[in-house]
């Protein structure tokens, strides 16, 4: 049975189910399995004209064993997760005319439009499994810059056996996607608007990370995390990098290049675990935007921590891409301790600068790059001009960083990952393409039903988030279990 470690060494290997349920690791750290499976050729082709939830049961069933949840148990909860998705295909992807081999991966076609459905339709729904088979309680906590937020809202609201505090900068991401978070009814979803966040969404993950320290309060509320901290949604994350591959190429085995918009790295990592998977990818390009964390760790090896800017494409403004030290792991032969050492001395000192061996080692296969507000318009603006198709700002982000990269690709298929619908950035478009009024491309009949609901939120200043969280959740579970403080 395959077994799941801290990144950063603590704590005794644990089942899959506990690394679920858990989160974070006893330690603090993040999961990771104590082996990646690897995927053949020849398993490549037998899954060639799968389709997406299919070869999910295919690629989950590597991680996950049957006598945890068995083959009937994985195929329902997949068929389930992903039943709400507006396209049978669930991923489509879209040929761009205007550029040879292009491919547009459109992964927003779940509920809350944007690929944080992707993952989290399958996680929330693999947590509540766990949770009622053994008739226990969970208290989800996420940070969101936009998209995490509405799709963890989303995916938890009715269910009895959770609940979930939603954090989000007030006034750092768009109305439309607040309205998504705060217009739900149900009494188990709990919107936390934070004002005063110099550092974004960085700042709520500092908070969440103290909560889960407070052992006490941690065990009583039982605790957990939908964010990209926990191991599900990376996993789960692979199986869109391999469907897409299976969708664009002609032979298996030739290789191709896919570009991603990155902050926090946990779309990136599973990319870049598929790949040490066994997927024929030949570059990764890491399409930053001004706040080029990523881009300054793989282009100068300088983990670091820099003044956040904010941009059209806010999902991405991350000033500390968490999940770089999950993919680190695998680059340094799973080596615990440097881990520790390194994120350690980030907390100390707020930089790492890596030797060049270890550079050298986890940027093989990737290219980085940093896109100007600017050039995210103009590339919104050209693409529609030219076919007529709307890219939101971060699939934006992602075709310009093709743009500038262009000489370092050669022609292999490229594909790049759109993550949202451009319906939730409508001054972004109508600044991108010098309109006032947004063309229906831009538009999605869930926002327009949002924008008539009552909002439900609590408003927070983010001085005070930690103690007031402490007691809200305190009261809400004292409230719904009974019990005195």
């Amino acid at each position: 049975m395959m077994q799941f470690v801290s990144n950063t060494g603590g704590g005794i290997p644990v089942d899959f189910e506990t690394a679920i349920l858990d989160g974070f690791a006893s330690d603090g750290g993040l999961y990771v399995p104590k082996e990646l499976p690897k995927i053949s050729l020849d398993q490549l082709k037998d899954w060639k004209d799968l389709g997406y939830v299919d070869l999910a049961f295919e690629i989950l069933s590597l991680f996950i064993d049957p006598s945890v949840i068995s083959e009937i148990e994985l195929k329902k909860i997949l068929k389930d997760a992903y039943a709400p998705f507006e396209k049978s295909e669930v991923i489509p992807l879209y040929k761009l005319r205007s550029g040879k081999d292009t491919y547009i991966m459109e992964l927003f076609y779940g509920p809350t439009i944007s690929f944080k459905d992707v993952g989290l339709a399958f996680l929330v729904n693999l947590v509540d499994f766990f949770l009622t088979r053994k008739n226990e309680f969970k208290s989800l906590i996420v940070a969101t810059t936009g998209d995490t937020g509405p799709a963890t809202a989303y995916f938890t609201a009715g269910k009895s056996n959770l609940s979930a505090w939603v954090l989000y900068p007030k006034g750092l991401i768009t109305e439309e996607q607040e309205r998504q978070m705060t217009t739900l009814p149900h009494a188990n979803v709990h919107p936390v608007g934070v004002s005063n966040c110099p550092d974004g969404g960085d700042d709520l993950d500092l908070v969440i990370a103290n909560l889960y320290a407070n052992i006490p309060f941690k065990e009583k509320v039982h605790l957990s995390s939908v964010n990209s901290i926990n191991w599900g949604r990376v996993m789960m994350q692979t199986v869109h990098y391999f469907y897409g591959y299976l969708q664009v190429v002609d032979t298996i085995g030739e290789e191709i290049n896919m570009s991603v918009p990155s902050g926090a790295f946990g779309n990136l990592c599973a990319g870049g675990l598929a790949r040490k998977m066994g997927l024929p990818v030949d570059k990764f390009v890491i399409a930053n935007n001004t706040n080029a964390c990523l881009h300054r760790i793989f282009s100068e090896g300088v983990f670091s921590k820099q003044p956040i800017f904010e941009t059209p494409s806010s999902a991405i403004d991350i000033l500390v891409p968490y999940n770089f030290w999950r993919f680190l792991y695998f680059c340094v032969d799973e080596d615990a301790t440097k881990i520790k050492k390194w994120s350690d001395e980030f907390k100390a000192s707020g930089k790492v600068q890596f030797d060049r061996e270890t550079h050298a080692s986890y940027s093989q296969g990737f290219l980085s790059t940093s896109i100007s507000d600017e050039q995210t318009l103009d590339r919104i603006k050209t693409v529609f001009d030219t076919e007529d198709y709307l890219l939101d700002p971060h699939g934006a982000v992602a075709l310009a960083a093709v743009h500038q990269l262009k000489d370092k690709l050669g022609d292999k298929k490229l594909v790049c990952l759109a993550t949202a619908h451009p319906a939730k950035f409508p001054e972004v478009i109508k600044n991108a393409l010098r309109v006032k009024t947004i063309p229906e491309a831009g538009k999605h009949h869930s926002l327009e039903k949002a924008k008539t609901l009552l909002e439900k939120v609590d408003l927070i200043d983010c001085s005070n988030l930690e103690d007031e969280l402490l007691n809200l959740m305190n009261a809400d579970w004292d409230l719904k279990h009974n019990t005195k403080n």
